[in-house]
């Protein structure tokens, strides 16, 4: 997913979202190269965590009474159209948890490689949409003629 100019310039992100935008890339290149399932798994999990954390960042945490907790349920609140990827993550934390407690067997190779499909599709999604927001921001000069 690609932002209006082609390309998200990281001096337009509250410095928060930078850092997280560049932490879930770290974690994708290590999943991508991880040599167990577990541990391409766990990556996977962390990169759509930290780029899921670097949108509310941006948009800003819901609060109030009732507001979500979890990185999953603010990003639905600030963005409800990744409900889908964001669900997948949110029901699959439980078996990041075990795969922390050591019960690595349970994650299996196909898991995996679903896992880091999502969670790259997840921060494309991100990165394009902190893209746009930057990009609405902007103030353009206006063209002749319009």
């Amino acid at each position: 997913m690609v932002g209006r100019t082609g390309v998200l310039d990281p001096a337009t992100l509250l410095p928060q979202s930078a850092q997280l935008l560049g932490r879930a890339d770290a974690e994708l290149l290590a999943a991508q190269f991880s040599g167990e399932p577990w541990e391409m798994f766990s990556h996977a999990h962390l990169a759509a965590l930290r780029a899921g954390a670097a949108l509310v960042a941006a948009r800003g945490r819901p609060s109030g009474r009732g507001a979500p907790r979890t990185v999953w349920g603010m990003l639905d609140a600030v963005a409800p159209e990744l409900h889908t990827l964001s669900a997948l993550f949110a029901q699959s934390a439980s078996l990041r948890a075990a795969v922390d407690a050591g019960r690595f067997e349970l994650v299996t190779p196909t898991r995996a490689e679903r896992a880091l499909c999502a969670a790259e599709d997840l921060v494309d999604a991100v990165r394009g949409m902190l893209a746009d927001d930057a990009g609405a921001t902007l103030d353009l000069p206006a063209v002749a003629g319009t």
